[in-house]
């Protein structure tokens, strides 16, 4: 339906594409992937048509529809509602509707007999039947469906569409692109401005999408959870790979392995012809030989290796040592007007406990988490901290504080100055600045970098409490994933306020879901709580606040004392012990299967780290098969124990640790 043929784009000695072919097949969703600058983005606007390339290089199939979502916001005409803006998506068949109506009217002026009505006949069954094929019939229903699955409430849809912040304009600019249901959909970071609920319906409607689309995210779960084909966009060349994101990065490694061996053994046969040229250049006798293994060198094509490979990591220093008890929030309210943000939300904070905050847009998230920081004075309630919690605060507008004058490193090194050069180097080339790029000032960064350096210098200063909110949004998946690793090991505590689920997903153990002003605490990562809430299963706050009524059906009332007491609280220690028991059991036998597959998946590391193993193929390939079917064991016996791990808990908090046997 689309295709690219020999894209070639050179700034300088710069290659954003080489002789670039691709095609894009009905149906097929496919993730666009590669570092920030690998020219993604641009890929996305030649196929729109938004930017222009030569003739015959982009082909696109009569009739071809294409949706295209960029990253910028754009303003809307004046004037018109949430609604009305909406409906220009259907502008086609409106404008059907519209001549129709027109010819209607017509023929109830024309007598039969006339030429005249033969042809508006003709015309009003043609019309008639274009429309029937529209699904102008049941716009409005598909109007409200998308603006209140992308978050819109019904009181959003009188309001003026140029009234809502650029965040909601993206949200917008997307529910059209979905009303019009094109043949292909080119979405560019669809994901930065939704919340999880959002983002969820968004994932829901485009699995049920039948066209074909080409997306770009740094949502590894919303790419696992869509696509079926990956597109790597890497030092101007375009990779094909089948399967999602996960997918791909396992092949991509096997393939990586096989690159990397051919690399080196290149670089050990240029440094060999060098030192033979080195040796027997002034040679009159050999300068034949010389001359002619120079050619073969400059006939050699190079092979070049990833800007990915050999990423930088980083891990946090030491927490300073704190209480027990990190922080204690009792019936914080907070109200901007008339609108209640928050009513007497309370919860507590371990010493290493990791808490994501969830919830729509405008729920209250960043308002939380800004009262936390001291920021914001709540209207009530109270916020204490623990004996020796100090707090490292990273905000959607920390940017804005930074000093213009200073490079990126100068702003680094004031924050710690026991940060050793390499150190800081190590923390900023996490956040993609490498070389050179440190020595930039500050204040001829663009936004996004501005938030990159914000979020270094947080990490920077030494805290035990970090809180966060929307760390990732000028992150890509690769330095994400550096900073997730160093969440995952990090000893101190930590509040996140995060749409991306992959990112907290793994080192977080709590979630304080915000909705309609209220907070309910799910002691679980996101999966669990997401399970929890799709399934409407209560949760362990939610069974104790609705007290007796929530035990067991067949507990009964407990009475306080006396034999009867003592006899059905044996015969619940029984049930609990009962249930408890085949799920403890699953989870023993997983974390010893656990630790046996790491012990083999570092063995099998250590032996593909060797150099003269990739002189043997075939043992290479056996490796490289047993250390993808391992990992792919490991991820099913982590979800397993993950799952039973769950089970666990959650009977525990059912039958209350006053039941424990």
């Amino acid at each position: 339906m689309l295709s690219i043929t020999q894209l070639a784009i050179q700034y300088g000695t710069k290659h954003l594409f080489k002789e670039v072919t691709v095609r894009v097949h009905p149906g097929e969703k496919i993730g666009l992937a590669g570092v920030n600058g690998a020219g993604k983005s641009t890929l996305l606007k030649i196929m729109a048509g938004v930017q222009h390339v030569d003739d015959g290089v982009v082909t696109r199939a009569k009739g071809l529809t294409i949706g295209y979502l960029p990253q910028e916001t754009t303003a809307f005409p004046p004037g018109r509602t949430l609604v009305a803006e909406a409906e220009t998506a259907f502008a086609e068949a409106l404008a059907l509707q519209k001549e129709l109506d027109r010819i209607n009217l017509r023929l109830g002026q024309v007598a039969a007999h006339e030429d005249e009505f033969g042809e508006l006949l003709r015309q009003q069954g043609e019309l008639q039947h274009r429309l029937d094929q529209s699904d102008i019939f049941v716009m409005q229903s598909q109007i409200e469906k998308i603006l209140l699955g992308l978050g819109f409430s019904e009181n959003d849809f009188g309001k003026e569409s140029n009234s809502f912040s650029g965040g909601w304009i993206m949200r917008l600019m997307l529910a059209k692109i979905l009303l019009a249901k094109p043949d292909l959909l080119l979405l560019d970071e669809p994901t930065n401005h939704l919340d999880i609920e959002s983002l969820t319906w968004l994932e829901d409607f485009l699995r049920n999408h039948r066209g074909a689309m080409v997306v770009i995210s740094h949502d590894r779960s919303f790419l696992d959870n869509l696509t079926s084909v990956t597109w790597e966009l890497s030092l101007g060349e375009l990779t094909v790979y089948k399967g999602n994101y996960s997918q791909y990065l396992r092949e991509k490694e096997s393939r990586m392995a096989i690159k990397r061996a051919a690399y080196e053994n290149q670089q050990a046969r240029i440094q060999q012809t060098m030192r033979f040229v080195d040796r027997f250049r002034a040679k009159s006798t050999k300068a034949s030989q010389v001359q002619s293994r120079l050619k073969q060198l400059e006939k050699m094509e190079l092979i070049e290796l990833d800007e990915t490979e050999g990423t930088i990591s980083f891990r946090f220093p030491p927490s300073p040592a704190s209480g027990r008890t990190v922080l204690e929030v009792e019936k914080l309210n907070k109200s901007f007007g008339a609108l209640k943000v928050l009513a007497d939300l309370s919860f507590v904070l371990q010493r290493g406990e990791k808490l994501a905050v969830v919830g729509v847009n405008g729920a209250g998230k960043s308002t939380l988490v800004k009262m936390l920081a001291g920021l914001i004075k709540p209207d009530g309630g109270a916020i204490r901290f623990g004996h020796n919690v100090t707090v490292s605060y990273f905000g959607q507008h920390q940017a804005q504080e930074l000093d213009p004058r200073y490079t990126i490193l100068e702003t680094l090194s004031q924050v710690n100055n026991e940060l050793t050069l390499t150190q800081s180097r190590s923390l900023l080339g996490a956040f993609l600045f490498r070389g050179d790029d440190v020595d930039k000032k500050v204040g001829v960064l663009s936004g996004g970098e501005k938030s990159r350096v914000a979020l270094a210098k947080m990490i920077a200063t030494p805290a035990n409490l970090l809180i966060l909110d929307e760390p990732t949004n000028h992150l890509d998946i690769v330095s994400q994933e550096v900073l997730q690793e160093a969440m995952r090991q990090y000893d101190g505590s930590i509040i996140v306020v995060s749409h991306n689920r992959y990112f907290v997903n793994s080192f977080v153990g709590k979630v304080l879901e915000i909705k309609q002003s209220h907070g309910t605490i799910f002691d679980g990562n996101i999966d669990y709580y997401l399970h929890k809430v799709h399934n409407e299963i209560p949760t362990p706050s939610q069974e104790r606040e609705k007290g007796p009524a929530s035990l067991p059906a067949d507990s009964g009332k407990i009475p306080k004392k006396g034999k009867e007491a003592r006899r059905q609280q044996a015969e619940l220690r029984q049930k609990k012990t009962r249930e408890l028991a085949p799920l403890r059991k699953t989870a023993n036998r997983c974390e010893q299967e656990i630790d046996s597959l790491e012990g083999r998946k570092s063995q099998l590391e250590q032996a593909m780290a060797d150099p003269e193993l990739y002189k043997d193929q075939d043992r290479f390939a056996e490796l490289s098969s047993e250390y993808s079917s391992l990992t792919r064991k490991l991820e099913r016996t982590y979800a397993e124990w993950e799952q039973a791990q769950a089970a666990i808990e959650e009977i525990e908090s059912r039958f209350g640790s006053d039941q424990d046997s």
